[in-house]
């Protein structure tokens, strides 16, 4: 078996990701399929972290659209991520994964609170950590936790799961004539508006040199493939 590349990994799944071919929710296959993915990393050895976004459930942006009060509704997505974790660590836990969900918003009942040094121990004691409920501030996306948490595990790469094979020049759903962009940097994601993640995610990223990839989730064995080191999707560093 091919070793892995890096010792310590954060993965982020969109929400949306969760849902399969379904319009809301969780798909039970779907998230079958994303357990089974991540036990191959961990067989490798890998350390393991991983950030879920709400927006199968809830997105606090698209709600403070309507009226909703922006902190009211980030609060909600928040509270989606979590749903989404429980669901996820459930089903880590069917494959025998050890998995600890730490939230950033207290609820002692359900998970851990999130403690840098405890996540760190239970990363060194191979367990899978799954970090919800986004900073537990409002205003800032599940991509800027992302980045945020990859910095403080001192994770060594950031993987971001989509659905669609990496980077392009414009939207690949709406354009057919859209390019792939293979290796590309924080500045010029940032001067040229790439919709791969927010800005603040993104420059927070560039002032850590926090090295990212992006790849298509359904294209089963990518998430192994890029842990190994393999070119898969689009590589964005300094």
């Amino acid at each position: 078996m091919t070793q892995p590349k890096y010792r310590r990994v954060l993965l982020k799944i969109s929400g949306e990701a969760l849902m399969g071919d379904q319009g809301y929710g969780i798909d039970p296959e779907m998230i079958k399929y994303v357990a089974n993915e991540i036990n191959r990393v961990v067989e490798l050895g890998v350390e393991l972290a991983l950030v879920v976004g709400g927006g199968n459930i809830f997105r606090g942006v698209a709600a403070s659209t309507y009226d909703m009060e922006r902190t009211a509704a980030d609060n909600m997505g928040m509270l989606a991520t979590v749903i989404n974790s429980i669901a996820l660590q459930g089903a880590l836990e069917n494959k025998g994964i050890d998995t600890r969900v730490l939230t950033a918003i207290s609820m002692h009942e359900v998970a851990e609170p999130y403690i840098l040094r405890r996540a760190v121990r239970h990363l060194e004691k191979k367990r899978v950590v799954i970090f919800a409920a986004g900073t537990g501030n409002p205003y800032f996306t599940t991509d800027t936790a992302a980045v945020l948490r990859a910095q403080e595990i001192h994770a060594d790469i950031l993987l971001k799961a989509t659905k669609v094979n990496g980077l392009y020049d414009s939207d690949p759903v709406t354009n057919s004539n859209s390019k792939f962009i293979k290796e590309t940097s924080y500045m010029e994601v940032i001067s040229k508006q790439l919709n791969v993640m927010d800005m603040t995610a993104i420059s927070l990223a560039m002032d850590n040199k926090l090295p990212l990839v992006i790849f298509n989730l359904k294209q089963e064995g990518n998430i192994i493939k890029v842990v190994q080191g393999e070119d898969i999707g689009t590589l964005i560093k300094k």
